[in-house]
């Protein structure tokens, strides 16, 4: 498993994000500021980090030019914001971040960018394709203004129209097995359903069926639902 520094000044965030990186196998630093990142990057060589954007002291995208400045980007950076422009996620992606999360950060999409980001060589400052990506045309029409800071970190490239009917809201289960197994089973349904429903906000749907946040993923992951899937196409 890997060592990953958590860089947010939000105590909820820092907490929340190592509970569910520890129970994934990792080993998790946190750090509420550039200061404690500065010197926890000193000491060790996190194998990713999950960096905020706007900070007090230093923000994000200054920290970042300051380990690529100084060799010290050496590792993967996934950006986190819930306020970030495409201009700031394109500065990033020049300086050297892999990816984006957008807060509210949603579990599917935490899981699998902190994935992504231990599978892969972190790009060479100022090499980035995304910093460099033409405009892209939709129709006659110049899209540029249609794209978000995601798909700007991931490299620009607009995403087909998906369609995902996910869980439905009527199934059937099989009632002659034990309790407990259609307890499990009917519980894994509901989640599962109230999750697609949410776009897989861990607050939402925690908010919606009563749990506090760190019991529904411990939920979640007693019952086996995949909250790493992909979402299916219909074509």
């Amino acid at each position: 498993m890997a060592t990953i520094l958590v860089v947010d000044d939000e105590l909820g965030i820092r907490d929340l994000l190592s509970e569910i990186l520890n129970d994934e196998g990792h080993t998790v630093e946190l750090a509420e500021n550039a200061a404690q990142a500065r010197a926890v990057r000193s000491q060790l060589r996190p194998d990713l980090v999950l960096l905020d954007i706007w900070m007090p002291d230093t923000d994000g995208v200054t920290l970042l030019k300051e380990w690529a400045s100084t060799g010290m980007l050496s590792m993967p950076v996934i950006m986190m914001s819930g306020h970030a422009t495409i201009d700031t996620a394109v500065e990033a992606t020049r300086i050297g971040a892999t990816a984006f999360l957008e807060k509210p950060i949603t579990l599917q999409k935490l899981l699998k960018a902190v994935d992504q980001g231990l599978n892969k060589v972190p790009p060479k400052p100022g090499n980035s394709n995304a910093a460099a990506m033409p405009p892209i045309r939709v129709g006659s029409v110049m899209a540029h203004s249609e794209l978000t800071v995601e798909s700007v970190m991931t490299g620009g490239m607009l995403q087909e129209p998906m369609l995902d009917l996910g869980p439905q809201s009527s199934q059937s289960f099989n009632l002659e097995g034990p309790l407990r197994e259609a307890r499990d089973e009917f519980e894994k349904a509901y989640f599962e359903y109230h999750l697609a429903k949410e776009s897989g906000s861990m607050t939402r749907v925690a908010e919606k069926t009563g749990l506090e946040r760190t019991h529904l993923y411990r939920k979640l992951k007693q019952l086996g639902v995949d909250l790493a899937r992909s979402k299916r196409n219909a074509i």
